[in-house]
């Protein structure tokens, strides 16, 4: 009997869909059994609060508490993770990517740096990255350029666009396209050349992950799609997972005056909610 078929009466759906329940794969955020193969050693499986493969073209999100440390891998090597973030308790205040790279006077980022708030706070910490390649100036791809590349760029299409994936994750906590600012995109490099031209380093690199230790209460959305100066004429990207555990690694001492600034400024969000 062909799916069609089986599933043309309620009843039939229904049996169906309790059929897949044992061992199907499963799209939303699961927390498994045991510890997911790249967890570092001495993560306890029970402390794991999210674990979901973000396919290429696919997204998530999640509301992680402070002090959770999240991991975005990347086994094959050639994901583009674009990476949002709120704080969950007041969303108007979320990542600000301009910000984030004046302040640290870094447009690199990598272990030890800090995604910053609009409001000069510190959303999360970098405490793990063994990808040390990560763009804070290319943004994400949008509908029309994916049409225009590809074909068909719609959400639901063959080659989604990066926009419309974070709006999906953003909607999902009450959110709309209004709250999407520009994304960190993780795995993938963009270097300013002399002349002030972007260059992409979007080579593969299997195996890969970044750490990032939530510093408040966030909201994180993701979506896994190929990097707008990616020029190869398909859409290619490999699958991306997060996975998040609570019992962090404690902060670090700062290593610049702007950072130390920006614990402070977190700090006191902290004491007026203790």
């Amino acid at each position: 009997m062909n799916e069609e078929t089986r599933t043309a009466t309620l009843a039939g759906a229904r049996d169906d869909a309790r059929s897949r329940a044992d061992g199907a794969p499963t799209t939303g955020p699961t927390v498994p059994p045991t510890a997911a193969p790249d967890l570092p050693v001495g993560v306890a499986p029970g402390s794991v609060v999210w674990d979901e493969p973000v396919p290429g073209g696919g997204y998530a999100s999640c509301q992680l508490p402070r002090n959770a440390v999240l991991q975005v891998s990347d086994p094959d090597g050639d994901a583009c993770v674009q990476l949002l973030v709120y704080r969950a308790d007041q969303t108007a205040e979320r990542l600000n990517v301009a910000d984030t790279v004046k302040v640290q006077w870094q447009a690199y980022l990598g272990e030890g740096a800090l995604l910053l708030s609009d409001m000069g706070r510190v959303l999360m910490t970098i405490v793990d990255d063994t990808s040390a390649r990560h763009d804070c100036l290319g943004g994400c791809s949008n509908r029309r350029r994916n049409d225009e590349r590809y074909g068909d760029g719609s959400m639901w299409g063959p080659a989604p666009n990066g926009r419309d994936l974070l709006a999906l994750g953003a909607a999902k906590h009450g959110l709309g396209r209004v709250d999407l600012g520009p994304p960190v995109n993780l795995f993938k490099s963009v270097r300013v050349g002399g002349d002030g031209a972007l260059h992409l380093d979007g080579s593969r690199r299997p195996g890969t992950h970044v750490a990032l230790r939530a510093e408040l209460d966030v909201i994180v959305v993701v979506a896994n799609t190929p990097h707008p100066l990616d020029d190869r004429d398909s859409y290619t990207v490999s699958p991306a997972r997060c996975t998040a555990w609570l019992g962090g690694p404690a902060a670090d001492s700062p290593s610049t005056p702007e950072r130390q600034r920006a614990y402070e400024n977190t700090a006191l969000v902290l004491g007026a909610h203790s």
